[in-house]
């Protein structure tokens, strides 16, 4: 029988609201404290308050000339990247560009730049708006851009699965590992959706959270008081390697990539199957991938939105499918709902954990639902952790679900 296939993870990158690199965003995270704020960007909007990432500077980024050149979310995966590629002792002049891939997830490219362009072209006519417009806003730029930044010569790809979108990215990911195409890649999530049009699409939807008058507690997973999530922005990368190419450079091996599942729900377009038959699906598509059974999972970094339905559609997936063993944390409640992003950020939370041997909180989590019967982690817990699952869910019904290992 041929042994489940394990993508090594040799570096990682966070750009979250929780701060601008791993220790961080990985420290804040673990305070169990939200980061939301009203947003001077939104007001006037039915919510205008969001989870932004601090003090993020374009420019230092990638310089003067190109900051004005980039959309948004173009700056936040390559910042993201450059960390993961640090991290893991790579370099573009040091590697077989050509086995090096690229997989990022973006559930909406560039929507600034979309945003702003329309608003120029209604106001001001067609001929007045950038021609720098389409590279900025389409949404493949984000990899795009990231091979031109890193040299990377093999397969780029793009993957929008809504907010599973990091997640899908880094299972095709260790795919393309696994089939022999790469020695190399690069995967994660980014979006920068915390813009005037998709705050006021997701308001209009009753998805977002409404508790103005506290910010920092509107952000709940799992608690009986949620009334939706808090949107946010960020970045999640990671190095994946075959283990072969690792141990021959003397990699350090964070931790690795043993599982990964994907279904869909077939249901509605925003919506959860109301059964999980869905999320279910690819739960134990993923646990199959990896050779592992239930009880061999001590940690699940849950989707946890916040959202009425969400939270307990997904607690009672994962008691159907776990019990009540496992520990069960959102990071979401710390630094928000980062869409397209949250996928990949939380599987790097999911590798903090099990390398650090602490499982980060749900942040606000005062009174738990009384209908959920789950393990839900209100502080940071310490202990032996091995292995952890990690589940992403977007709209469209798309489901995806990792299973890292240390």
């Amino acid at each position: 029988m041929t042994p489940p296939f394990a993508a090594a993870v040799t570096g990682i990158g966070l750009v979250t609201p929780a701060g601008i690199g791993v220790s961080e965003s990985w420290n804040y995270v673990l305070k169990g404290e939200s980061v939301a704020a009203i947003d001077p960007e939104l007001a006037d909007l039915p919510v205008d308050f969001s989870c932004r990432v601090p003090g993020f500077d374009p420019v230092a980024v990638v310089g003067p000339k190109q900051s004005w050149r980039m959309d948004r979310v173009q700056m936040l995966s390559i910042a993201a990247a450059r960390q993961a590629i640090e991290d893991a002792g790579l370099s573009a002049d040091g590697w077989d560009d050509a086995r090096v891939g690229v997989v990022v997830g973006t559930g909406l490219g560039g929507m600034a730049t979309l945003e702003s362009q329309h608003s120029v072209m209604q106001e001001k006519g067609a001929g007045k708006i950038s021609a720098l417009a389409l590279p900025m806003f389409l949404i493949n730029m984000a990899a795009g851009q990231l091979a031109i930044e890193l040299g990377a010569r093999g397969p780029n790809l793009t993957v929008s699965t809504a907010c599973a979108s990091g997640a899908t990215a880094i299972g095709v990911a260790r795919d393309l590992l696994r089939s022999g195409a790469v020695d190399v890649v690069v995967a994660g999530g980014v979006d920068a959706g915390v813009t005037p049009m998709t705050v006021a699409a997701f308001a209009k939807m009753n998805a977002l959270s409404t508790r103005r008058s506290d910010p920092r507690t509107a952000s709940r997973p799992f608690d009986a008081d949620r009334d939706g999530f808090v949107i946010a922005e960020g970045a999640g990368m990671v190095v994946l390697e075959t283990e072969d190419h690792a141990r021959a450079r003397g990699a350090r091996v964070r931790g690795r990539v043993v599982g990964y599942g994907a279904s869909a729900d077939a249901h509605h377009v925003t919506a959860p199957d109301p059964q999980g038959g869905g999320a279910e699906r690819a739960i134990r598509a993923a646990l199959a991938d990896a050779d592992m059974a239930t009880a061999d999972v001590q940690y699940i970094n849950a989707h946890g939105t916040s959202t009425r339905l969400n939270d307990l559609v997904e607690a009672s997936t994962i008691k159907r499918v776990f019990g009540t063993r496992p520990a069960v944390s959102s990071t979401k409640g710390a630094i928000g709902h980062t869409l397209g992003a949250a996928g990949a950020i939380e599987a790097i939370y999911s590798v903090l954990a099990l390398e650090h041997g602490v499982v980060p909180p749900t942040a606000n989590l005062v009174t738990p639902d009384p209908k959920i019967d789950l393990d839900l982690v209100g502080s940071p817990r310490d202990g032996a952790y091995q292995v952890a699952v990690s589940n992403s869910f977007g709209f469209g019904g798309a489901n995806a679900v990792l299973v890292l290992a240390s």
